[in-house]
């Protein structure tokens, strides 16, 4: 069995590349479905999609990497000459590593963040759910949520970490003397937004308002921080009225573009407009950032404010590379042991037919009345010849190299233990 990966994240593909391919959690069986049906042989298959990386892990009997590139291709409306410039691609070995490495935190932006473990669990789950998680990648990820659960007891890999959340409140910050006196929009009512409300919640806002496509969801998330909800639909006429803009929705197409932003710094009469677009594809038009009233950052602008303290947790992460080393070891061991399998059947199932056979044999003596030890005795002798033609053919044979192979094997299979 083969296992392979390939994916584009945040260090190999900037912003607007990442946003072709990314999938939401709903959408990840019908693709996968569509992935697998472009395979020649079953496959077993992963999608793990995030705001910061796109990644398909699969497994088969045997590794079909172009075959991969080109449904990522074709799903993204790029040419494969074109995405494999941001593109890695892994086998065996190297697919365990890079997945428990993303599992520990040590491949993301923010060093030793939590979220995603979460996210590859999802993903792992949307996969059962489809049908594409098989025995090998279900193992992969099993042993990958045990190495990351291993990396975050027994290390510091965590500690420190600025989050994106904290990183926005942090820019924030600099732009506005005192959030107490700002007016905060968020935008979607996902999970990076609940966080992100947090923590701009502890800063004691003026005011918290949460906008949605489901004015329902939006309603329970305003209750909790004690804020305010409107309709998606209201934002372009209420742009206006926030000083702080924070958004992360799974639209595939901007929900806030440079003409509703230019009405909104016009009726703010200029005062400055704080934007953070968390969103991949992009929630805010990129032209937006040409305005000189707007200070909007996006994913790929927050990676230097949250490489703050890196220097602290490198100590961490030699450790818990050591402990990645492990885990990998083990599971290309146990990849070894079930490449065996097929053989191992066989020979069961030829050691059965020998045992079916002789069996019947030694039936049909007792049934003709034959003495029982007579019986027995031919019993294990014919089955003692089946078992041991093979390697006295091979020890017959005219090739003195086969011969020598044979003369080896023979020690280790059979006389080994006598000694």
């Amino acid at each position: 069995m083969a296992v392979w990966a390939l994916g584009l994240n945040h260090i190999t593909a900037p912003l607007d590349m990442r946003g072709r391919f990314a999938f939401a959690v709903e959408q990840l069986g019908p693709v996968l479905s569509e992935l697998r049906n472009k395979m020649q042989d079953p496959t077993e298959a992963t999608i793990l999609s995030t705001c910061n990386r796109t990644e398909i892990y699969c497994a088969a009997d045997k590794v079909s990497l172009d075959q991969t590139m080109h449904w990522l291709a074709q799903s993204g409306g790029v040419g494969v000459e074109a995405l494999q410039k941001y593109t890695y691609s892994l086998e065996n070995a190297q697919v365990a590593r890079h997945a428990f490495r993303v599992a520990s935190g040590l491949d993301s932006m923010v060093l030793g963040e939590p979220q995603i473990l979460g996210q590859m669990k999802e993903a792992v789950q949307a996969a059962r759910t489809a049908g594409a998680l098989g025995t090998t990648l279900n193992q992969l990820f099993e042993r990958s949520f045990s190495v990351a659960k291993l990396v975050r007891s027994s290390t510091e890999i965590g500690a420190h970490s600025i989050s994106m959340a904290a990183a926005a409140v942090r820019l924030a910050s600099q732009l506005f003397e005192n959030i107490t006196e700002q007016k905060i929009l968020f935008v979607g009512a996902g999970e990076m937004i609940e966080l992100c409300s947090t923590h701009f919640g502890a800063k004691n806002p003026h005011s918290i308002t949460i906008a949605n496509r489901t004015i329902e969801r939006a309603q329970r998330l305003a209750h909790t921080l004690g804020g305010h909800a409107i309709a998606l639909a209201e934002l372009p006429e209420r742009l206006h009225e926030f000083d702080i803009v924070v958004s992360c929705t799974a639209s595939t197409l901007p929900l806030i573009g440079l003409g509703a932003v230019e009405r909104a710094i016009k009726l703010r009469k200029h005062r400055p407009m704080f934007m953070v677009d968390l969103a991949v594809p992009r929630d805010v038009e990129p032209e937006v950032k040409s305005l000189s009233d707007v200070y909007l950052y996006t994913l790929d602008d927050l990676s230097t404010v949250v490489q703050t303290g890196l220097a602290n947790r490198q100590a961490a992460v030699a450790q818990a590379e050591v402990i990645i080393d492990s885990g990998v070891q083990n599971f290309v061991h146990w990849l070894e042991r079930r490449n065996d399998v097929p053989l191992i059947q066989q020979l069961n199932a030829q050691a059965e037919q020998w045992r079916e056979a002789e069996l019947m044999r030694a039936q049909k003596q007792i049934a003709k009345g034959e003495d029982l030890e007579k019986v027995l005795d031919s019993f294990s002798k014919g089955l003692t010849q089946k078992m041991l033609h093979g390697a006295m053919a091979e020890l017959r044979s005219a090739d003195p190299q086969a011969r020598e192979q044979a003369q080896r094997s023979i020690e280790q299979f059979f006389l080994r233990s006598s000694r």
